[in-house]
């Protein structure tokens, strides 16, 4: 079997533009095909191709690449990253004295911002990659501003989950490494598979989708050893489950993610299937949700956008439309949980769940979802 190949995440392809374009400007280069970045996390140094770069001025200049996330089906695929350096001159004796080198990070064009904080979404490794790397390059002294470019960034970030987490206007600069494993191809599902089998012998297991799950489930007291990161193969990780006998699964999820399984969609990435709103929308019919509101539910931009509304709802009515909607949405994701492995593998597993919201607070525990969180802790 052919493994899925490795990609590397939208921050090196930041900082090999910053790099290119800041060699380019004082170097003067006949070409530059590549350039050498050290990812720091792991600790390895790559070759990222170059696509373009330019001079603009005598003291700045632009480079462009283009993402290459490996085999995931992401949506930043080939999209052009482009990176401006600034070099101020007047500045740069003041640090040379100090023998300073100050570098400057801004987001520009389809970098989206973060709006508790009203910064550019670059976060602590993408700060931390691009300084280390400009700084290796740059002269005893100097000082730039670096901005970082996505053309394509606020359009793509429509198709994404950013402004439901507080980032708005485009993408983030995100990760904690280099590396952009392969979560979403068809092989890393075996080895999602294989460390499954391996944890079946503790009977009862919490399947997380991604790493705030992982992190607020710990957070929580639930066992490290009993955590399994799923990504988007929910379906087929619950099926394994019961071929493996196990005696149950506590789902543990951002609710814009495991509000699908409650609507019978079991891949959980965006291309495969989305119908968040209209699940949402139909189960707040189902609790009784007047039909003006219901329209509303429907008419949200995202499900935290969603939720937000019947949380206003019950603040200023009184009324407990969260509680209602949400525990018929977790009991909901239950039953097709259970079902769908019981189809699959004519196994019999309890499925309980958990979800939460944007800032990580639990808006429900399913009744089985309770029950089975004290035997994980």
């Amino acid at each position: 079997m052919n493994l899925p190949r490795s990609g590397y995440t939208l921050p090196v392809f930041a900082c090999a533009s910053a790099v290119a374009a800041l060699r380019w400007l004082q170097d003067d280069l006949a070409a530059l095909p590549s350039v050498s970045i050290d990812l720091i996390e792991p600790a390895e140094t790559v070759e990222i191709a170059i696509e373009q770069v330019a001079r603009l001025s005598s003291t700045s200049a632009l480079a462009i690449t283009r993402s290459d996330p490996g085999d995931n089906l992401d949506l930043t695929r080939h999209t052009p990253v482009w990176a401006v350096v600034e070099v101020d001159e007047a500045r740069a004796e003041e640090q040379e004295s100090r023998g300073e080198v100050a570098i400057e990070l801004q987001g520009g064009e389809g970098v989206g911002r973060i709006l508790a904080a009203d910064q550019p979404a670059i976060y602590t490794y993408a700060r931390r990659l691009l300084e280390t790397n400009l700084r290796q390059w740059s002269r005893s002294g100097q000082t730039m501003r670096v901005t970082v470019i996505l053309p394509e960034g606020r359009l793509l970030a429509e198709r994404t989950s950013n402004a439901a987490f507080g980032v708005v206007e485009g993408l983030s600069l995100l990760g904690t490494s280099g590396i952009a494993q392969p979560l979403s191809a068809p092989g890393q599902l075996e080895t999602f598979r294989q460390a499954l089998q391996q944890k079946a012998s503790l009977e009862n297991l919490v399947f997380c989708i991604g790493e705030n799950g992982l992190d607020l489930a710990q957070s929580l007291g639930i066992k490290p050893e009993r955590l399994l990161k799923t990504a988007n193969w929910l379906g087929s990780m619950l099926v394994e489950a019961g071929a493996q006998k196990v005696q149950s699964i506590l789902l543990f999820g951002y609710h814009g993610k495991l509000i699908k399984l409650a609507g019978g969609i079991f891949h959980t990435h965006h291309h495969v299937a989305d119908a968040r709103q209209e699940i949402l929308a139909a189960h707040c019919a189902k609790v009784g949700l007047p039909t003006a509101e219901i329209q509303q539910v429907l008419a949200s931009s995202t499900t935290e956008a969603g939720l937000k509304y019947l949380r206003e709802l019950d603040a200023s009515s009184g009324t407990t439309w969260v509680e209602q909607v949400y525990g018929s949405i977790a009991d909901q994701i239950d039953q097709r949980a259970e079902a769908y492995i019981y189809t699959h593998s004519e196994q019999h597993v309890q499925v309980g769940s958990i979800l939460f919201d944007r800032d990580r607070q639990i808006i429900v525990q399913s009744r089985k979802g309770d029950s089975l969180l004290s035997q994980v802790c």
